[in-house]
């Protein structure tokens, strides 16, 4: 029983809806994953699942809410991210073997994104926006945003976008 003994866990209650925690399925395949390589002794997914799900459970308590499947993917996103920009600056400072460790956990972060899209894919999304009356950079990229976050790039869609306009 609960002896009111304070938990540490007990200073930043979990949401609550309905009386459930609110979890998302992403989340959920997350902790399953990070059970399995815990189980199997696979250091290289054990770690980046860990932190991944840390930085989550970090954001739901600057949000003060659960994630759901989207706000688990951008912090997915960002992870991958970050490790790809970590192994550029390796590879320029000639340090090949950690570049190859950042693009290793970035691989297993990958496959938890939605399948990607293709350029072309996105290019007409651009230009379905533009003919929906969407002319200006911060309207376009408004507009595809929502549709393409975690599933491409946002430097590339914005060079897309640059392209339709002035095309």
């Amino acid at each position: 029983g609960y002896d009111g003994v304070a938990f540490p866990f007990d200073a930043c209650p979990t949401p609550q809806r309905g009386g459930l925690p609110v979890s998302s399925d992403l989340k959920i395949r997350l902790r399953e994953d990070l059970t399995t390589a815990r189980k199997a002794r696979d250091k290289l997914r054990t770690l980046v699942l860990s932190t991944v799900l840390s930085e989550v459970r970090n954001k739901e308590i600057d949000q003060r809410s659960d994630l759901d499947d989207d706000g688990v993917l951008q912090v997915i996103s960002k992870g991958i991210k970050q490790r790809k920009d970590a192994a550029e600056q390796m590879r320029a400072a000639g340090r090949e073997e950690l570049a190859k460790t950042e693009d290793s956990q970035s691989a297993v972060l990958a496959e938890y994104l939605p399948e990607g899209l293709s350029e072309d894919e996105v290019r007409a999304l651009v230009r379905q926006a533009i003919a929906d009356g969407a002319d200006q950079m911060g309207a376009l990229m408004g507009r595809i945003m929502p549709q393409i976050r975690g599933r491409f790039d946002g430097k590339e869609a914005n060079r897309i976008v640059r392209e339709e306009l002035e095309g």
